[in-house]
């Protein structure tokens, strides 16, 4: 069981939850569902948390939006990332997920920057109305009772129009269980570095909250000079571990040392042939089947994943081709047996960024949204047209 060994008050604690690893799966929209979730479970340990979903769709109960919070009986701590703009309507969703037993810990997304969710509001965009992003965060506090609450954003709407330290000091007074910042504003997108000093001092103007770090963790090296660097509480991770399951390995071996002392601890870095990626990819699409309950919608759901899965192994555009067509399990099994399985790991090219990045841009508002903090009218009308989909990748 990887919860034991470490003493209880190094890692993170979530209400009733105590996570030893402190490190943390983040939502991303088509990736963190229950498969996915499961094979970074069988590397390493941490807090696994669902896909991000509306809280609209989820009280209107559609069928995606169900799909979306299912947990495997094997997830032991059932997170659910709850997307809204609505104080009425987050309280409606958070209290259908803890009077039905469906999580064990609730999310709450303020850090999406995708165009068609912040242009309506949304995402990372909803922190600069104090009041409205108050309003949300005691709504679902409330609703949820002994449920642990978290909040998830961004520094802000670009370097003139910064959120996180009042959206911080408003959550924790709200009575979050912990805030993870991502150190990049909605107009970075995912573009250059993260700036850890922006979650430095979010940990230091919030001494009495647990505080997450975000962004640009690639490496489990990485993840201790977050912690060493910014003094947070845990780390999340996204995009580093695209085509990485086995990254939580190295997170949690490189943790465990640190937050027992070793502030240079040495890194076991899981290097797989090209089998063991070839193995892994595999499990992950066996997993989704399970998931899907459908083989043909999981090979397609797969097929985004190849790049990562052999980014920087001797493969072959053909190779990947094939795969990027694969039907079924079968015909997945005889391409893969193409393979040199012996093919050793290729070290810095299969490191560093992958997933999204993007460049520098304006950050799609609401008209007229930076000329107040406070919530008008007219944006109400906007913001209704805000949860149209049922999660916001």
């Amino acid at each position: 069981m990887w919860s034991k060994g470490l003493p209880a008050n190094l890692g993170l604690k979530y209400g009733k939850h105590e996570i030893a690893v402190p490190v943390v799966l983040a939502p991303m929209a088509g990736i963190t569902n229950t498969a996915y979730r499961r094979l970074c479970r069988e590397y390493g340990g941490g807090l696994f948390v669902s896909e991000m979903v509306t809280s609209r769709a989820l009280v209107e109960r559609t069928e995606e939006s169900m799909r979306l919070i299912g947990h495997h009986e094997s997830e032991e701590i059932r997170s659910v990332q709850l997307y809204g703009v609505d104080p009425k309507i987050i309280a409606e969703a958070v209290t259908m997920l803890v009077a039905e037993n469906r999580a064990d810990h609730i999310d709450l997304n303020f850090g999406c920057p995708v165009p068609k969710v912040t242009k309506k509001g949304g995402g990372a965009a909803l922190p600069w109305k104090r009041d409205l992003f108050s309003a949300i965060v005691n709504a679902a506090v409330q609703a949820a009772g002994d449920t642990p609450v978290t909040v998830k954003m961004r520094k802000g709407i670009d370097s003139e129009h910064l959120t996180y330290l009042d959206a911080g000091k408003a959550a924790r007074d709200a009575g979050v269980a912990a805030i993870a910042l991502h150190g990049r504003t909605a107009s970075d997108y995912y573009s250059g570095t993260a700036d850890w000093q922006a979650i430095a001092t979010l940990r230091e103007s919030l001494p009495d909250v647990q505080v997450l770090g975000n962004g640009d963790i690639w490496s489990a090296q990485d993840a201790v000079n977050m912690m060493e660097q910014t003094g947070v509480d845990g780390i999340v991770v996204g995009r580093g571990c695209l085509g990485r399951p086995w990254l939580f390995a190295d997170l949690e071996q490189a943790i465990r040392a640190y937050l027992a002392g070793d502030k240079n601890p040495a890194i076991t870095q899981v290097m797989p042939s090209l089998g063991e990626v070839a193995d892994g990819f595999y499990r992950h699409a066996e997993l989704l089947v399970e998931f899907f309950e459908e083989e043909g919608r999981a090979c397609r759901d797969i097929r985004k994943h190849v790049a990562w899965y052999f980014k920087g192994y001797p493969v072959g555009g053909e190779f990947r081709a094939k795969l990027a067509q694969v039907m079924s399990l079968d015909h997945m099994r005889e391409i893969l047996s193409e393979l040199d399985r012996s093919s050793p790991y290729p070290g810095d090219e299969a490191e560093g960024p992958r997933g999204r990045l993007g460049s520098v841009k304006a950050c799609s508002l609401p008209e007229n949204w930076l000329d107040s903090r406070e919530l008008s009218g007219s944006h109400k009308l906007i913001l209704q047209q805000a949860e149209l989909s049922v999660s916001g990748g």
